[in-house]
């Protein structure tokens, strides 16, 4: 177990991710040559690990199995800088996986199989009660967590202090998230098809998006749209519009992750709205393009 006290909590998804990355244009049934790898995954675990690049000390609470899989994907994220002492081990469950297929235009489909995570439910909670009890830092929340999970969450005490960050892990997740807006907590980052979900409608753009899911309640949306600007609102103040830099893509899991990562480690730096939505902007991008920032 670590002296160290972490700066930042990121609970949720923690596994292996399975890529598959085909160079060229892929139709439904294809089968082409290409590339798999196998990375640690899991958006709690991802963000972590960019947080960790940005020199900061993010702890992943989720639910690992005590299996090969399990024992190396903890080595490999302290080896990336996250903290895992607060791994929830001892379920009896098996490691969860993620598996992607993605082609020179990006992500054709994905499975998620969190069943553990889901399955251990509040246990992933419990260092809340004792070692990192009274929290009051930032939390970055999964939207694999399951939406009774997520809706306790929005009124669990052990959290009451603490900065929300929120996102969906996938637009078929989106809905998950209706507690927290009930709840009026915390700031979302969504791309545009998870913000019209939340939003109940179709939207002509990122800014518009992030503005519908203001009016639904939300008090602060960040809203992504592929190579199209990126729009962050806020009730009551300005919608900020930043448009990305054209780039070539090699890469599109995990650019979400890197987003809100960059975004808020340039807030505990301090930095205005203008500027910590262009580092997000800027570290996505050169994600897409291949390269890990900083």
């Amino acid at each position: 177990m670590t002296d160290t006290r972490p700066d930042i909590l990121c609970i949720g998804a923690m596994l292996w991710d399975v890529i598959g990355r085909a160079p060229r244009r892929m139709a439904q049934g294809a089968d082409v040559p290409g590339r798999i790898r196998h990375l640690p995954g899991g958006v709690a675990l991802n963000v972590a690990v960019a947080l960790a690049r940005w020199g900061l000390r993010p702890a992943v609470l989720s639910a690992v199995g005590r299996d090969p899989e399990g024992d190396a994907l903890v080595a490999e994220a302290r080896r990336l800088g996250a903290l895992t002492d607060w791994l929830a081990r001892d379920t009896g469950l098996p490691t969860d996986c993620y598996m992607g297929i993605e082609d020179s235009e990006g992500l054709i489909a994905a499975i998620a199989d969190v069943h553990s995570l889901e399955a251990a439910g509040e246990a992933i909670l419990a260092p809340l009660s004792g070692p990192l009890d009274g929290w009051a830092g930032p939390v970055v929340l999964d939207g694999n967590l399951t939406e009774d999970l997520l809706a306790a969450i929005a009124r669990d005490p052990r959290l009451a202090r603490a900065d929300l960050r929120i996102v969906p892990a996938s637009p078929g997740k989106a809905e998950r998230l209706e507690p927290l807006i009930a709840a009026r907590r915390g700031c979302f980052y969504l791309n545009r098809l998870e913000a019209e979900i939340l939003a109940g409608r179709a939207c002509p753009d990122a800014g518009a998006a992030a503005e519908a899911v203001v009016a639904r309640g939300a008090a602060r949306v960040l809203v992504t749209d592929g190579p199209n600007p990126v729009a962050e609102a806020i009730l009551g103040g300005p919608t900020l519009r930043i448009a990305p830099p054209a780039v070539t893509l090699a890469r599109v899991t995990g650019a979400g992750d890197c987003f809100l990562a960059a975004h808020l480690a340039a807030e505990l730096n301090q930095q205005p709205r203008d500027a910590a939505l262009r580092q997000a902007v800027q570290a996505a991008a050169a994600h897409v393009s291949g390269k890990d920032v900083p």
